[in-house]
């Protein structure tokens, strides 16, 4: 991790607005015209709004199998979690609805709050250094509004602080979904000059210009898929992740799996980790907070402190859908499904200590639903003591092998058939998928002779089996339209599964989702405090 940024996180998030954003007093207990004198004032405040991602209700813990982002490729099983968000089984009172649009809410206000006192003139900082934090605030903020129009459509827009403000300019109606949309691509364009390149940083805690032209490419998709259709922006999705492939500043890692052991060891391999979100710690000590639930919450379960691999709570099994897609080629199968998708579950000899390593039964190959995610494994944290809940892994926000997959669907689709580009790009994902060096053709492998449907189809099929429980599924579906006809398709495999004693979690959530769970409900509590908001259809 990054210390620097942690030592401020403390202070900034003391200072920073923790109110409602409709609150028609704000609680801040520091005048923002007392606060914001110094370049450490701005580094701390901006911190402070990287924080939200790492809020519990983000990228903690909701964002990673609570909230049920999998789709078809994974449900949430814990009881304790039982009949709410995460399966489905949605109302406009849940409390994760609730925690989640105040988070992204207060994280807008912050950003508004940096925003609004930047520029200051009594400030001594150096140019680039104010442009830097100022871009940064912005691309944040828009990110925000991002996860909240990809959740709930239209919501209010809103760029004054909280303090100060009229109630006119806080308690508004709901701004249309396309023009929040166009407001984000705005900012976050404004923002790109502002911040370094990736290499200049080193490290992919913080916004660099590749990472905002990968989000920038995510955003277009979005916007020219359902329910907007907005086909013109698919050229600028191609643009935008053009621009991070041509500059030279990324390669896949040639190895799969490392990918997910740098996130729990703390090493920064900006080639393919171009966003992630930091955590820090065992939940011990000065920073004990600072730890997060990555690999606890999504890991393999492992239900003993015993051993040397970690408790785990494993919220997320697969799906059958998510397990089949894995191809078999010359008889050698993807090596990301045994690594995405655990085929074994953790089982603790009696007598077993804190230095000795668990068994791993393997599951029958009938036992597809009673298998966790993989990914992000705690055996790979080498950071000791662990503890039962906290965990030093980060979670990645944007990987290059996304942008290649986003370049070559975007491709595909602006020339209404994929180009050699369109091919070199997937290529690279397919070959290390199966193990083979990502930059060298290999026939075995390489996908060629597509027409423009099965490359959509197999494009779409490749994103899930690369990008499998990194809280982007649910939003693919939606954006290409197919999201019911998903989670009714793993509603049948969960009925014709063998019975085990979690498989009613799979059964409720796939008989749960409806159409209108392609958005979340306004929360009920915010409806009573701004009376201008109305409900989503079907809420």
């Amino acid at each position: 991790m990054r210390i620097i940024r942690y030592m401020f996180v403390s202070l900034s998030l003391l200072i920073l607005s923790g109110c409602n954003f409709l609150d028609l007093e704000p609680q801040d207990f520091v005048n923002n015209d007392e606060y914001y004198n110094t370049e450490e004032d701005l580094q701390a405040a901006l911190n402070g709004i990287y924080s939200e991602l790492a809020s519990g209700n983000l990228y903690k813990s909701y964002f990673i199998g609570r909230a049920g982002l999998d789709a078809d490729q994974g449900y949430q099983q814990r009881d304790g979690d039982a009949k709410t968000l995460g399966e489905y089984y949605v109302v406009a009172t849940d409390i994760k609805v609730l925690s989640i649009w105040q988070t992204l809410y207060r994280g807008i206000n912050n950003a508004n709050i940096l925003l609004a006192n930047v520029d200051k003139e009594s400030i001594d900082i150096e140019l680039s250094e104010r442009q830097r934090i100022k871009g940064e605030a912005l691309f944040l903020r828009a990110y925000f509004y991002f996860l909240l129009v990809q959740n709930w459509g239209d919501v209010p827009y809103i760029t004054v602080p909280t303090e100060g403000a009229k109630p006119e300019e806080i308690q508004i109606a709901r701004t249309p979904a396309l023009e929040v949309y166009d407001h984000i691509i705005s900012d976050m364009n404004a923002a790109l000059p502002y911040v370094k390149q990736i290499d200049e940083l080193g490290y992919g805690g913080k916004v660099s210009q590749s990472a905002i032209h990968g989000i920038l490419a995510r955003v277009h998709l979005y916007v020219a898929g359902e329910p907007y259709n907005r086909t013109e922006d698919y050229a600028l999705a191609r643009r935008h992740a053009w621009e991070v492939i041509s500059s030279n500043k990324h390669k896949l890692n040639p190895d799969f799996q490392q990918i997910f052991i740098n996130y729990a060891q703390d090493i920064y391999d900006i080639g393919e980790s171009i966003w992630e979100v930091e955590f820090y710690g065992n939940g011990t000590g000065l920073y004990a907070q600072l730890g997060g639930y990555v690999g606890g919450t999504n890991g393999i379960r492992n239900s003993s402190e015993k051993n040397n691999v970690g408790y785990t709570y494993d919220y997320v099994n697969a799906t059958k859908f998510a397990y089949d897609l894995y191809k078999t080629v010359n008889s050698k199968t993807d090596i990301r499904r045994d690594l995405t998708i655990a085929p074994f579950k953790y089982s603790t000899p009696s007598g077993s200590t804190v230095n000795d390593a668990p068994d791993k039964v393997n599951w029958s190959s009938t036992q597809i639903f009673n298998r966790n995610a993989g990914k992000f494994r705690r055996e790979y944290e080498i950071l000791f003591p662990k503890h039962k809940s906290y965990t030093p892994t980060n979670f990645p926000l944007l990987r290059y092998a996304d942008v290649l997959l986003m370049f070559a669907e975007a491709d595909n689709e602006v020339n209404h058939g994929p180009t050699v580009e369109a091919y070199n790009a997937v290529n690279q994902v397919v070959r290390r998928g199966f193990g083979e060096d990502p930059l060298t053709p290999n026939a075995d492998y390489d996908w060629e002779g597509m027409d423009y449907d099965s490359f959509k189809s197999e494009i779409r099929n490749e994103r899930a089996r690369e990008l499998c429980f990194e809280a982007l599924r649910k939003r693919d579906l939606v954006r290409w339209g197919i999201f019911v006809e998903q989670m009714k398709r793993c509603l049948a495999d969960a009925q014709a599964a063998p019975t085990f004693n979690d498989l009613n979690h799979a059964i409720d959530t796939y008989s749960n989702a409806s159409e209108r769970d392609v958005v979340w409900p306004i929360p009920s509590y915010e409806m009573g405090l701004n009376p201008k908001l109305t409900q989503n259809t079907g809420w």
